[in-house]
Formats: C-alpha cells, structure tokens, sequence
C-alpha cells in the first residue's frame, strides 16, 4: 500500500512517500529548486519519493493533500468581509492564486504527476497530530499542535491511543500564537517563516522589559493557555503588514528595517516575546496534562520548532517524556496526512515495539553513492583524496581537532529545517574564534546566533543539564555549572563584545545564557556522525563537535554532491567530505563566478 502525502502552496511544501505503514521517503521542494522555503507544488520531491520507493505513479494507492482548501477559503473570505474595504489589496492579491490554484488541487496533482486515482484530504491540524503521534516512541500520548494557521485552527490539543487520535479542542483564527511571534519577528525587521529563529536567539540579549506591556495591551493569556489577540494593534486580518502604526507606537518607533543596526530595543522586544510565549506554551501544556492525564506529549506545528519553549516543558512542565516532530511546520504535514491515512483512514495499527521512534533519525531525504560521487568529481576535474572506511572518522575528527571547517556531506539528506550530520558544517566547539569564523566566513550571517553542538548520547548528560535524548535539535539545556565560565562583561557592553565573551570550555555552542540546543547523537541512527564525533573526543577529550546546517544564508540546505561542493567554493570552508572523498580547498581549482552570488538569495 503506498500512499504518497503532500503539501504545497504556502510555505516549505514536501511530499513524503509510505509504504504499509513505513516512512520510505520525505524531502521539501526548496532542496531541489535551490529556492528557500519553496511554496510551489513539489514536483521534484514527489519524483524522488517515488525513485526512493522503486515505484511509479500508477503504483500509488492514494495521494493525500495536508489541508482542506475550501475551509482555508472560507477563512479568507469571512476575513475579507471582515474588513473590507481594508485589505482590498490583499484580497485581489491572494484571489488570483485561490481561484487558479490553490482551489484545484486534484487537477494540479493530475497536471504535475499524472496521477488520476483517488486523492484524499486531512485536515491542517489533524495532519500535524499524526505526524507528532505516529512516529513518536509512545504508544500512547497526549497531542499539542501550536502554528500560525490551518483552515481556521491556530492550535488543537488531544489524545493517541495505539492507531487512534481523538482532537479534543481547538483555538481559532485569529487568535494565533504562531502569528503573535511572527508579528514580532516581522516588527523586529526579519522574514516571517524564516526569521523567527533569529528572533530566539536574539532574545538573551535582552530584558524581557516590555512583557508586561505585550500582555497588557496585545494579547490576554487565559488560565489554559487560549488567547485572545487585541486587533487593534495587528495588520494581518487585511493588510499586507503584520503590524501597524499602533503597534510601531508601543513600542517606541516603527518596525526595524531588515539589515538595519540591531538595537538594545529589538534585543528587548526579543526577550519581551520569547517570555510570553514560553508562559503561553507551559500554560497549554499544564492545561492538555489536566485534560488528558497522559505522561507524555507529542508535539508539531511550526511553534514546536521553538526549542527554548520545548526545553521549559520538559524540564519544568507535567510531563515525563516530550516528543517533538523534526519537520514540525508544514513540510511534516506531508508526512502525518500520509500516516493519517494509514492509520486513521484504513484502520491499520501501529507496530510495536514502543520506545524509540520511527522518524529513521530524519534522514529520509536522497543519497549519493560514492560512485556517482567519484564520477562527478572526476568529471568536473576536482582534487580530492579517497578516505578508507577505517580512517575515514579519524581523518574527519583531525581536521576538525586542526581548527578547520568542514562541510560534511553524508548518507541520506535529513528532513526538516534542522541538519543533523547528514548535510552539515562541522567545527571545534574548544576554539573561542569558531562561532565567529562561521557566521561571517561561512554561513554570512548575524554574528549573535548561536551553533548547536553535536554530542555523543552516551555523554550527552555530561555536557547538559538533560536528561533526554535530543536528536533531533530541537531542546535548548544549560551547559553543565562545572563547565561553565563567569561573565566578565555586563549588559551595558556592545552586543558584539558580549557575542565573542567565552563562557565555557566549550564557547562556540554556549549561548549568553549559558543554554545550547543540543544534538544528542546515538550509533544507532547516526553510525558515521557518531564515529566521527567520537573519534575527536579520542584526540581531544571533548565528546561535542558545533554543528550548523550547510548552507549560506538565505539558501536552503545543499542537498547534492554538486550544490555542496558551490557552497564549499563561494565560502571560507577548509575541508569538504563527500562521502568518502575528502577536499581541501587549497587544491582546488579557481572558482569564478559572475558577480556576487550572495545578492542571487533574499536574506532571511
């Protein structure tokens, strides 16, 4: 039985293909067209799921999209008349998409991949569920769906039983914790859906001085978690912005301009909403542990991808165990309408045993043999050095021990925002200049945001105050007291000076707040990654690696030999791994491009 899920049209569309109940195969469209946060129909990844699957499109049993279009329509419709006349702009805008698109999906499944068979439909949220139930290590468990909005629920809350998810609840647009961030991330002059990491990790910077102002005046917060937005402040029932003049007054001026001077009011307001959000989170979770009476949660929907607030839960929240989707926002949909019909739809029960996941670590996305790689390299007339099987992790871990970045490019491509081994930028976490050196040098970003570390799970608890696995990058946990430093610099010094402080033995991956959001890597799921990490703490004594997602900013993940080996050449990177190849860019070839290729990507 295969069953191929996608979606599509709003942000990161995916498909992801299941087979009798196993995830074969997931990837979102932006890694093949190279176009950040792809909305279009996902034609290549649709043919990947298939290649991966060794199947056709005549060997589908179902195709099932993650959202029902009508119910979205009549969400913008009703908001339209809401408003209107306000938002006319808007309206026309969005129109002609609906009525040529968006409205029509068999048909566009039909023109894109031929197929003619029955096509099934899952509610937004419901979609979220499955993909936060399903793989999940529990065999039963409470459900908490937090986004922006799908059809008209912003949030749901139930309950997994074995096969079964009961939804209990929902809030309703526009009520929005998913929007209430991303207005902030807009105000604060980054790109909503993509900026609101930046957003987090801005916030330690900061004192959360205006969250009493936020609660006051924009947003009332029940006792359960439910919200209730103040519109007068927000621009997004009928605009074309997320905030208006209102709002800009509040807070002491108008929206930052992106690439403009961060100041100690953006840093604030960071810190402002990071505090709102995380009470809101812990109050819906408190409220689903109430209602529920289960000992672990499962989470998705684009605000599971929070990791801060995922950190408050598990250590400070009701539950025993938390799990979260890796591709929680709308790329995992994909995936959860699939197992939705699998489980929900033909009745089909989950197998046991329970206790580990079924997510396969991820690593879903497309995998290059060495041979093709090796084809490519000697077709290209590229220098590179083979590595054995049993040197291959100690020459890795060498250089890295050496102070050079490595691109590291390995096994199957991960799915979801998060890189974890597979498609990743490698460096030492001892050396005070690495975080430097990889925000300017290599991804060209904000110096402030912080690299996730990379631990080996069996010492992972050696490093951070966690208890729990954390595979997937999605926990921030305190480095451990007797590894940390005291600060020598106070808040009123420059934000740069405060970036660059250590604060650790290990500072490249130590937060300002002494948080890190931790890669916990296991043998199982990750042999090669884990070999490597494990061989520099061989050399080095140090268990943890700084591991980024490779890319430059503004460009999604590399997802082939030959978008890694660009990523390589346009940046300062030293060393890159494919597979089993390993560069130095010393030795390679000039690399000429016209112009400067960075003002190809919008920044993010």
């Amino acid at each position: 039985m295969n069953i191929l899920g996608i979606s599509c049209f709003y942000h990161d569309s995916a498909a992801c293909l299941v087979r009798d109940g196993d995830i074969v195969a997931a990837a979102q469209e932006e890694r093949f067209t190279r176009k950040k946060h792809d909305p279009d129909f996902p034609e290549n990844a649709v043919r990947y799921c298939l290649e991966a699957g060794g199947i056709g499109v005549s060997d589908l049993n179902y195709v099932v999209f993650y959202d029902k279009p009508f119910l979205t329509f009549e969400r913008l419709l009703i908001s339209y008349l809401t408003t209107a006349p306000h938002g006319l702009r808007s309206w026309l805008k969005a129109m002609t998409v609906w009525l040529s698109r968006n409205l029509h999906v068999k048909k566009e499944i039909k023109k894109h991949i031929g197929y003619t068979g029955t096509v099934l439909y899952t509610e937004h949220h419901e979609s979220h569920a499955a993909s936060a139930f399903y793989p999940s290590p529990f065999e039963e468990a409470a459900i908490l769906t937090v986004d922006g909005v799908g059809e008209w629920a912003t949030a749901s809350y139930g309950v997994g039983r074995g096969k079964d998810i009961s939804l209990l609840a929902e809030l309703h647009f526009p009520d929005s914790v998913g929007l209430l961030y991303s207005a902030f991330t807009y105000f604060t002059g980054f790109k909503i859906n993509s900026g609101e990491y930046k957003l987090m990790g801005l916030a330690p910077y900061g004192e959360p001085r205006y969250a009493g102002l936020i609660r006051e005046k924009l947003v009332d917060v029940k006792p359960d978690g439910s919200i209730r937005l103040n519109l007068e402040y927000f621009d997004f029932l009928g605009g074309l912005t997320m905030t208006n003049r209102k709002f800009g007054a509040l807070f002491n001026g108008p929206p930052r301009k992106p690439e403009s001077p961060i100041t100690k009011r953006e840093m604030d307001i960071a810190a402002s909403i990071q505090a709102v959000v995380e009470e809101i989170i812990m109050k819906m979770a408190a409220h689903v542990h109430r209602e529920t009476g289960q000992k672990n949660l499962c989470l998705a929907g684009g605000v599971a991808l929070n990791c801060v607030a995922n950190g408050n839960i598990l250590r400070n929240g009701p539950f025993e165990r938390i799990w979260i989707q890796p591709a929680a926002g709308d790329a995992g949909g994909a995936l959860g309408a699939a197992l939705s019909v699998w489980h929900r739809y033909l009745g089909q029960d989950r197998p046991g045993p329970f206790g580990r996941d079924r997510q396969k670590g991820s690593y879903l996305g497309p995998f290059f043999p060495d041979t093709e790689i090796e084809a490519f390299l000697r077709k290209k007339g590229y220098p590179f050095h083979p590595l054995s099987p049993e040197n291959r992790a100690r020459e890795i871990a060498q250089k890295i021990a050496d102070g050079k970045i490595v691109g590291h490019f390995s096994g199957r491509m991960e799915f979801g925002p998060r890189a974890l081994g597979g498609r990743s930028i490698l460096g030492d976490p001892r050396r005070e200049d690495t975080q430097r050196v990889m925000n300017l040098k290599i991804k060209y970003r904000e110096s402030f945001r912080p690299f996730a570390p990379s631990v080996l799970a069996e010492r992972s608890n050696e490093y951070f105050d966690l208890d729990s696995e954390s595979p997937y990058m999605l926990l921030v946990a305190k480095v451990k007291d007797d590894l940390c430093l005291p600060r020598s610099l106070g808040e009123e010094s420059d934000i740069w000076e405060r970036v660059n402080e250590k604060r650790s033995v290990i500072p490249a991956v130590t937060h300002l707040d002494y948080s890190a959001r931790v890669q916990s890597v296991n043998a199982q799921d990750s042999p090669r990654y884990h070999e490597i990490i494990a061989a520099f703490e061989a050399m080095t004594g140090c268990a943890v690696v700084v591991n980024t997602s490779f890319n430059v900013r503004g460009e999604p993940i590399v997802m082939s030999p030959e978008d890694a080996y660009r990523c390589f050449m346009r940046t300062e990177m030293d060393v890159l791994v494919l597979e089993n190849a390993m560069l130095l860019k010393e030795e390679q070839p000039a690399w000429r491009e016209k112009g400067d290729w960075r003002n190809e990507f919008t920044p993010d």
